[in-house]
C-alpha cells in the first residue's frame, strides 16, 4: 500500500492545543556555567512589592528525570540565590514554582541542570545537583495561606552559549501534542517528516516543537547552487509498531523543459556506503516504535546543472509496511559551488566526504620502489621473498647494513626454513599435496597469489599479498574435508637466531629475546595477537587474526572494546605461542589445540607480517628538521633554531580535538607567515576521538555505532545534555570546553579524515601532521601520506604514544601496535610514560628509537636522558616537556657538521669506539677525519672507561689525534682527555666527544 503525506497544517493544528512558542536566547558566555549549569529561565515580575511569585515555565526539556535536578532561582541585580523557593510540579514538559521576590527587582534567573565539575580534569564527569529544600518553615507556611500571589512572565529561556542551545531541535513535543499525532495517523505504521540541512536531528526519544508546529508534510524545497552536495534528512518515526529493514529510493529530479538531476548523483548515509577501504556496503535500518531515526540524503548536483526548478521525489519504505513518498523540489540558481561548497561545512556540504574513495589506489610511495616478481621471489626496497609451493614464505631475506645507513650486497635470512601450516591427528602430521603457487596480480604497488593444498582430511586455500613497504597479508581457508579430529593446527615460523636477537610484545615489553617463552590467549584483558622478533637490520611482525577480526579501541579505551579471539587460533582459550631456541633457529610455535572438525567446516587462520627494516635511517633529515612543539609567536620560533612547528589542538588556529577545519583562515594566515619566514606548519590531527564542535556531529551519530563507541555516557555537560546517552567521553581542554567522544574504530569517519586533510593541503598549506596515538590502519595511513606529499608538499608526519602497556590499554607495546604506521612515519616521538632511567639499552632501541625500522625519534617524558638519547641520535623536543630544551645538543650538532656524517650504533659489531665497560656504550657520527662519539652509561654506579678505538676503520691518525668535551650547558663541562685516558662517566649519564686529527 503507498501512502502519499499531504495532510494540511490546518487541520493538525486545529485539532491540539499548541502553547506558544518560548523565545530562546543565546548568550556569549555571561555566566559560569561549571557552578550555575548551561540553561536558564528569564522571569520578569510586573510587581517589585510582590511578596510571593509564581512562574509557570513551559521548558520542554530533553533531559530525563527533572526532578531529581536542582534548580536555583537567583535574583539578577545582586546575582544571589534565593533560597525561599518551592516547587509545585516539575516534569519534562514544565514547571511551576514559587519564589520570595526581592524588593525593587522584576528581573529573576531560574537556573537548572547545575552542576559541578572538576575544572582541571581532562576526563571530567559532570555530576548533576541533587534538589535541596532550602525555603525556612515560616515562608513556606506563610506560602499556603497566600491570598495575593503575583506571576511572572517567562520572557525566554536562554543558554550559556549557541553551542549549548537545545532551540529548536532539543525542544520537545508535550505528551498531548504527540496523542494527538498519533491519533490523526491510526492508519499510518510510521511517519515521516522531511527536515532541511540547516537543523540536524538530534533527540531520539522525542519528537521536537518544530515538527508540531510545522506539521506533518508531503514535500521538501530547498536551493541549491550548481555543483553544491546539498543534503536534507528524513525523520523516521513509527508509531505503531517497531519497521525493520528501511529502504530509500531516490527518483531523477526534473525541470519541467526536461532537463534531469539523476538519480545516480543521489545516495543515503544510514542505509548504503563506501568503506574506508573502497567497498560500497549495504547497512539494515531499523527502527524501535516510539524513537526517531535521522536519515540523511545527499545529492551531489552536477557542476553543468543548468539553472531552474528539478521536482521529484524520495519513496520510504519498510518490510511490511506501507510506502511513503515525499516530494523534492530543489531550486538550482546561476551560482556555482566552490569545490562542492565544502567551505560551507554548516550546510552539510562535507557529509559526502564519508563516501570518498580519494587515494585508494595502492600507487607506490617514496622512498618505496615498484615490487619485482621473478619465478616465485618478489624483491622490494632492502627485501626479498621466495615463495614455497604451499604459497608460504620460503625465504624471507633482507639488505640493510647494521648500521641501518645504507644497503648491503649480502642477504641477511630472516627465516631458516618455509614458514609452515601443520594439522597434526593421532598418527602424525597431514601431509599436504600442493598445487604451487599461481600469481593472481602483479602490480607496482601490490602483488598476489593463491595456493592449494590437500591432505586426505583438509583442504588449505592460501591467498597472500604484499605490498610495497613489505606488509603481507594472508588468508588461509581450512575446509575438512570429511570428519576429523584433530590434536593440533599451527604454525611454525622458524627464524634464524642471527635475525631474532630482539623481541616485543605478547606481554614482553621491548628487549632481548628470552630463550624460551609461552604465551595464552587473554583478549578480554590484553591487546595481543602477535608480535615483533627481530634484529636491527631484519625482523618480522606478526599478527594473528581470523576472518572477524576487528580493530580494537586503544590509547585508555582497549577494556571497552578489546580483540575478538579468533575462532580458529584461540580456539575457545586452547590455542597459545611458544617461543624456543633449536641450534641456530628459533622456533616460534603458534598452536591451537585439539579441536574436531565436521566435514565442510571452516576456520581461517588469517595471518599478517611486517617485514622490517622498511628502508635505511635519514640521519640527515634528523640533524636538520628540528621540531618545536607550541603554538607561539613566529619570530620566537625561528630564533631557537627550530624548523617545524607542531600546533597542537586546543590553541587559536586548531581549537579543537581532530577537527582542525574551522578556524581554517587563522591557521592559513599563521602558515603563510611561517613559509615566509623559512619554516614549516604541521597539526595535531588523528583519529581516536573526535571534538562535538564537528558540524556534522548528529548525522554521524544517525549512523548508530558506525562512527561512534557504544558506552556508558557521562562525562562534560555538553556531552551528556545533548549526546544523552551510549557513547564514550573522551579528551576535553577546559579553557575552551572541547569536549571529545570516542570513535569506534575503522569507520567512514576515516574517508572524511582523509579528505579533510587533502582540503588542509590544498587550501591551507599544511606541511604534515602530529599523530598522537593512532585509531586506524595502515590503509587510512598510506591514503594520509598520499594526499599530504601531493604536488610536491613535505608530508612530514611524526608519532607521538603514550606508553600503552598497561592496564587500559591492553599490555601493547607502542611500536608493537603501531609498527604498520611505521612506514609512512618520518619520525617518533615515543616517550610518555616511559622510564628513560631504568629500561635498558634494548628497550630504547626496539620501542624508543625506531632504528630498527628505519626511523630516529625523540624523547618524552621529563625531557628524557640526554646523554642515552645521542645513542640513537635522539634529543627531547622543545618546549613540551620540562627540561625540555635541545638547543645546546643542536649547537654541537651545527659546531661539529653532523649532516653527512654516518652514524654508526653501539649495536654495529665493527663500531671503531668501543668501551672497555659493557654497561657504557659508544655510538659514533663519523666523518672525514673526525668523530663525534656519543658515550652514555647504564652502570649501576659512577665509572671509570677507556675508549677503546679502532684508528685505521675511524681513519685517523693517533698520533694526531684531539679528544675533546666541548661545553655543553646542562650536560657537560668542557674537558679534554688523551687517548688512552680514564674518562669518568657519572650514573645514568654520558659524554658527547669529538675525536679529531689536527
Amino acid at each position: 500500500m503507498k501512502q502519499i503525506l499531504f495532510l494540511s497544517l490546518c487541520t493538525f493544528i486545529c485539532n491540539v492545543s499548541i502553547a506558544q512558542e518560548i523565545k530562546y536566547v543565546s548568550k556569549n558566555n555571561d555566566w559560569d556555567p561549571d557552578s550555575l549549569g548551561n540553561h536558564r529561565v528569564v522571569l520578569t515580575l510586573g510587581s517589585d512589592s510582590a511578596k510571593i511569585a509564581m512562574a509557570k515555565i513551559d521548558w520542554r526539556r530533553s533531559d530525563q528525570h527533572p526532578e531529581n535536578k536542582a534548580l536555583f532561582v537567583v535574583d539578577s541585580v545582586t546575582n544571589k540565590r534565593i533560597l525561599n523557593v518551592s516547587i509545585k510540579t516539575i516534569n519534562r514538559e514544565s514547571c511551576t514554582l514559587y519564589f520570595e521576590p526581592v524588593p525593587g527587582d522584576n528581573k529573576y534567573f531560574v537556573y537548572y541542570m547545575p552542576y559541578k565539575v572538576d575544572r582541571k580534569s581532562n576526563y571530567p564527569n559532570a555530576k548533576y545537583l541533587k534538589p535541596q529544600q532550602t525555603a525556612n518553615d515560616g515562608w513556606l507556611q506563610s506560602l499556603s495561606i497566600a491570598k495575593v500571589i503575583r506571576e511572572a512572565r517567562v520572557d525566554c529561556i536562554e543558554s550559556i552559549n549557541a553551542m549549548n542551545s537545545f532551540y529548536p531541535m532539543e525542544v520537545i513535543a508535550t505528551e498531548a501534542e504527540l496523542n494527538s499525532l498519533i491519533d490523526q495517523n491510526l492508519r499510518a505504521s510510521y511517519l515521516v517528516f522531511p527536515e532541511d540541512r540547516m537543523h540536524p536531528i538530534k533527540m531520539k526519544n522525542d519528537i521536537p516543537q518544530r515538527w508540531i508546529i510545522g506539521g506533518l508534510k508531503s514535500a521538501l524545497g530547498g536551493e541549491v547552487k550548481k555543483g553544491e552536495n546539498y543534503t536534507y534528512q528524513l525523520g523516521i518515526y513509527p508509531l505503531t509498531k517497531d519497521i525493520s529493514d528501511l529502504k530509500i529510493v531516490f527518483s531523477d529530479l526534473k525541470s519541467k523543459n526536461g532537463r534531469v538531476i539523476p538519480s545516480s548523483v543521489m545516495s543515503c548515509l544510514n542505509v548504503d556506503g563506501i568503506d574506508f577501504k573502497g567497498n560500497r556496503f549495504i547497512k539494515q535500518v531499523d527502527v524501535n516504535c516510539g524513537e526517531v531515526q535521522a536519515i540523511w540524503c545527499l545529492i551531489n548536483v552536477p557542476a553543468g546543472t543548468v539553472p531552474g526548478t528539478y521536482e521529484g521525489y524520495v519513496t520510504v519504505s519498510a518490510k511490511d509496511a506501507e510506502e511513503t513518498r515525499i516530494g523534492i523540489q530543489l531550486v538550482v540558481n546561476a551560482a556555482i559551488a566552490v569545490n562542492g561548497g565544502v567551505n560551507e561545512p554548516a550546510k552539510q556540504t562535507r557529509l559526502t566526504w564519508l563516501n570518498s574513495t580519494i587515494a585508494q589506489k595502492n600507487d607506490v610511495i617514496k622512498p618505496y620502489i615498484p615490487l619485482i616478481v621473478k619465478n616465485n621471489s618478489i624483491a622490494l626496497l632492502g627485501r626479498k621473498v621466495i615463495l614455497d609451493r604451499t604459497g608460504f614464505p620460503k625465504n624471507i631475506e633482507t639488505y640493510f647494513t647494521p648500521e641501518m645507513t645504507s644497503f648491503s650486497d649480502k642477504a641477511k635470512e630472516v627465516i631458516s626454513e618455509p614458514i609452515k601450516l601443520l594439522a597434526e591427528n593421532a598418527k602424525g602430521a597431514e601431509k599436504w599435496q600442493s598445487d604451487g603457487v599461481i600469481f593472481t596480480e602483479k602490480q607496482a604497488g601490490n602483488v598476489r597469489w593463491a595456493a592449494v593444498n590437500r591432505s586426505a582430511d583438509l583442504k588449505m586455500d592460501v591467498t597472500g599479498s604484499l605490498e610495497f613497504d613489505g606488509f603481507i597479508a594472508y588468508t588461509v581457508k581450512v575446509t575438512a574435508l570429511r570428519d576429523v579430529s584433530l590434536e593440533d593446527i599451527r604454525m611454525e615460523i622458524p627464524f634464524n637466531d642471527d635475525a631474532a636477537k630482539y623481541m616485543m610484545g605478547l606481554n614482553l615489553k621491548g628487549g632481548k629475546r628470552p630463550a624460551t617463552y609461552e604465551w595464552k590467549w587473554d583478549v578480554t584483558h590484553k591487546n595481543q595477537d602477535g608480535a615483533w622478533i627481530g634484529d636491527v637490520n631484519a625482523g618480522l611482525q606478526y599478527s594473528l587474526r581470523d576472518e572477524n577480526y576487528i580493530r580494537p579501541l586503544n590509547t585508555n579505551f582497549y577494556l571497552q572494546k578489546p580483540l575478538l579471539l579468533p575462532t580458529s587460533w584461540g580456539n575457545d582459550n586452547k590455542g597459545g605461542i611458544s617461543i624456543a631456541e633449536n641450534g641456530n633457529t628459533v622456533l616460534v610455535n603458534n598452536y591451537s589445540g585439539a579441536r574436531a572438525m565436521k566435514k565442510g567446516d571452516v576456520l581461517y587462520y588469517n595471518f599478517n607480517l611486517l617485514i622490517t627494516p622498511f628502508h635505511p635511517i635519514n640521519t640527515d633529515f634528523q640533524w636538520a628538521t628540528r621540531f618545536y612543539h607550541k603554538y607561539d609567536n613566529i619570530d620566537s620560533i625561528k630564533v631557537t633554531g627550530a624548523t617545524v612547528i607542531n600546533i597542537h589542538h586546543g590553541t587559536p588556529i586548531n581549537p579543537y580535538i581532530n577537527y582542525p577545519i574551522i578556524a581554517h583562515d587563522a591557521m592559513k594566515a599563521y602558515l603563510d607567515e611561517a613559509h615566509s619566514k623559512g619554516l614549516k606548519v604541521k597539526i595535531y590531527n588523528t583519529v581516536r576521538e573526535l571534538s562535538n564542535s564537528a558540524y556534522e556531529t548528529f548525522p554521524m551519530r544517525s549512523l548508530g555505532h558506525e562512527i561512534y563507541s557504544a558506552g556508558k555516557g557521562g562525562g562534560y555537560s555538553w556531552l551528556q545534555e545533548h549526546m544523552g546517552d551510549d557513547y564514550i567521553a573522551a579528551w576535553y581542554v577546559p579553557e575552551i570546553r572541547d569536549a571529545a567522544i570516542v570513535n569506534s574504530g575503522m569507520s567512514r569517519w576515516h574517508n572524511y579524515y582523509v579528505e579533510g586533510m587533502n582540503w588542509l593541503v590544498q587550501n591551507v598549506g599544511i606541511d604534515g601532521i602530529y599523530l598522537d596515538d593512532v585509531a586506524f590502519d595502515r590503509t587510512t595511513m598510506k591514503r594520509i601520506k598520499r594526499v599530504l606529499t601531493q604536488d610536491g608538499h613535505p608530508g612530514i608526519i611524526d608519532l607521538h604514544s603514550a606508553n600503552q602497556y598497561n592496564k587500559s590499554d591492553g599490555f601493547n607495546n607502542s611500536a608493537n601496535l603501531y609498527l604498520e604506521h611505521f612506514p609512512y612515519l618520518n619520525r617518533l616521538w615515543f616517550g610518555e610514560y616511559f622510564d628513560y632511567e631504568k629500561n635498558s639499552p634494548d628497550f630504547f632501541l626496539t620501542e624508543v628509537s625506531g632504528i630498527p625500522f628505519g626511523l630516529m625519534g625523540e624523547m618524552l617524558q621529563g625531557g628524557g636522558n640526554p646523554w642515552r638519547g645521542m645513542i640513537y641520535g635522539m634529543t627531547n623536543r622543545m618546549p613540551w616537556s620540562d627540561n625540555a630544551d635541545p638547543r645546546p645538543i643542536w649547537k654541537v650538532w651545527d659546531d661539529f657538521g653532523m649532516q653527512g656524517t654516518k652514524m654508526i650504533g653501539y649495536w654495529v659489531e665493527n663500531n671503531p669506539v668501543k668501551t672497555n665497560n659493557p654497561d657504557v656504550l659508544a655510538t659514533i657520527y663519523k666523518k672525514d677525519k673526525s668523530a663525534l662519539v656519543s658515550v652514555a652509561s647504564w652502570a649501576k654506579d659512577d665509572v671509570k672507561i677507556k675508549l677503546l678505538i679502532d684508528w685505521n676503520a675511524l681513519g685517523i691518525d693517533p698520533a694526531k689525534a684531539t679528544i675533546t668535551a666541548p661545553a655543553i650547558k646542562n650536560f657537560q663541562n668542557g674537558e679534554s682527555f688523551q687517548p688512552g685516558q680514564d674518562i669518568p662517566v657519572e650514573k645514568a649519564k654520558g659524554w658527547l666527544l669529538v675525536i679529531r686529527e689536527k
